[in-house]
């Protein structure tokens, strides 16, 4: 992905350059599974490179029925500065391989855009679901999310929009009607904006609102606009993770609220391996088992159209309904 790299500050420069060293030495050696089907490149908004996605559909799912795919959009982290699809390909179609289409995009990052560019991009997405559905066999009732690191952020906020019609107001989004999101999966992620910033990030969050102070914008307090109508959330992180503070107190906050959340913690103090976003390295069994888990729950929270099947299989979670 082309940056309008004379926008950003050099220090922007060098942590975008780092990253994506170590991304590319993550996935060396690996290969896009032939069990997938890639449509790449596609446009989704006004913003030439950063508003392409690419969709991945498994070849063989759905063929002897006539079930639409049950939808995946993830959206990828990178502390709203850094990533692209490109570096999410093989995390995606992994997930695509679970039975789902997967949709991963690239959106519009800091400091080149401010807030909420991101929260736009993704609503853009949604409205290109909702407009491309029939043509690739997507179910529009049941849309998931996952997200990892700021990509958790921005996913736990788009479900506080989705849930939380004044919330939803102070953004003034043209959101689809048809498109439902029925649970989410939060990666690894810092979700109360006010706190970071206190804490000392306020690097990344300069960068991410521009003049604006996050402290003031009733936009960027997520959490206080959580309600019952939460969509379940599967939140996870490791315990060499270094946001794995943020994690519990996530879940327990959705189901004080009356909403569905269930937590999990994956390796161990002493595997220093799995880290922050160990999930996305496609080398890691305990990445595979954390992919399986979060798939799983959203199979638990579908809603089944009567031609394919009973009526909605949700579960009760660890915490919450």
């Amino acid at each position: 992905m082309e940056y309008a790299m004379n926008q950003a500050p050099q220090r922007v420069l060098d942590m975008r350059k780092a990253w994506a060293t170590g991304d590319a030495i993550r996935d060396t050696g690996l290969t896009e599974p032939e069990s997938v089907e890639k449509f790449r490149d596609i446009s989704y908004g006004p913003y030439d490179t950063w508003n392409l996605l690419d969709l991945y559909l498994p070849k063989d799912a759905g063929k002897d029925t006539d079930c639409a795919l049950p939808v995946i959009v993830s959206i990828h982290g990178g502390g709203f500065f850094y990533g692209d699809k490109e570096l999410y390909r093989f995390y995606c179609m992994h997930l695509a391989e679970f039975g789902f289409a997967v949709v991963n995009y690239n959106y519009r990052l800091a400091p080149e855009f401010h807030f909420p560019a991101p929260i736009e991009d993704a609503a853009a997405v949604l409205r290109w679901i909702s407009a491309n559905a029939e043509s690739f066999g997507l179910d529009k009732c049941n849309v998931f999310m996952v997200g990892d690191s700021a990509g958790a952020q921005l996913v736990s906020q788009m479900a506080c929009i989705l849930s939380n019609s004044e919330y939803a107001d102070l953004f003034g989004l043209d959101l689809p009607k048809d498109v439902t999101l029925r649970a989410v999966s939060l990666a690894c992620g810092v979700y109360n904006f006010p706190t970071a910033a206190e804490a000392g990030e306020e690097g990344i969050f300069i960068d991410y609102f521009g003049e604006a102070s996050v402290l003031d914008d009733e936009r960027a307090k997520v959490l206080d606009h959580i309600t019952a109508d939460y969509p379940p959330a599967f939140v996870f992180s490791a315990y060499c993770d270094t946001l794995y503070a943020a994690c519990e107190p996530m879940a327990k906050l959705i189901a004080e609220r009356g909403g569905e959340s269930e937590f999990r913690i994956y390796g161990a103090p002493d595997k220093p391996e799995i880290s922050h976003v160990f999930h996305v390295n496609m080398k890691l069994a305990e990445g595979e088992k954390a992919n399986r888990d979060q798939t799983e729950f959203f199979r638990r929270h579908m809603a089944w159209e009567d031609s394919c099947g009973a009526e909605d299989g949700s579960v009760r979670g660890a915490f919450g309904k």
